[in-house]
């Protein structure tokens, strides 16, 4: 179980289905009582359809807990669903310029300084910058590490989330709020609680 060793307006929730050991549906509110600064429903793989599906539950039970959740990918789903918190590959950030002004809360994520201060030049109002540790979500890719992530802090004046790799320890934790970041992304800790 994850103690509260740092703040949990600190830590966005990433979700993915398939590292939990029960639905989905049932995992989000053990998340969100860890108090999360959001969580992001990142189910990539779910055709919009189906993501809508999930999203509208998901959706319900974060309003219950008073925590924010940030839809992934389908700005047409967030905008039907009432939702106006979305995150965005910068690819689809750049796609859907002047597409967004109902959306209060736009990530998306980097991997340099220059897409950092792209996405910030794009309306994002928070970025996640990685991957930063090694993780199994990026098996056999060397992680960019902690002076990437400082450059990336350096570059923009937006929030940063560290992602990939980042687990509920104390010192990696101060080690990445050192570089500037406002907090870190978890996925593998929160499917599995």
């Amino acid at each position: 179980m994850i103690t509260c060793m740092y703040s949990g307006s600190q830590i966005l929730a990433v979700t993915n289905r398939h590292l939990c050991p029960r639905p989905l549906e049932e995992q989000i509110p053990r998340i969100c009582s860890l108090r999360p600064r959001g969580i992001i429903l990142r189910e990539k793989d779910l055709p919009e359809k189906e993501y809508l599906d999930l999203a509208e539950k998901v959706l319900a039970i974060c309003r219950s807990h008073q925590v924010l959740c940030i839809l992934h990918s389908w700005p047409d789903a967030a905008a039907r669903l009432g939702c106006s918190a979305i995150h965005l590959p910068l690819p689809l950030l750049q796609s859907c310029q002047g597409k967004l002004s109902d959306f209060t809360v736009i990530g998306t994520s980097v991997h340099s300084p220059e897409e950092a201060r792209e996405g910030e030049a794009l309306g994002a109002t928070y970025l996640t910058a990685g991957h930063i540790y090694a993780t199994d979500c990026k098996k056999g890719v060397p992680p960019r590490g902690t002076d990437f992530l400082r450059e990336v802090c350096r570059s923009t004046s937006l929030p940063v989330y560290a992602i990939g790799g980042i687990r509920p320890d104390p010192e990696q934790f101060e080690e990445i709020l050192s570089c500037g970041a406002r907090g870190g992304c978890m996925m593998s800790q929160m499917m599995q609680l």
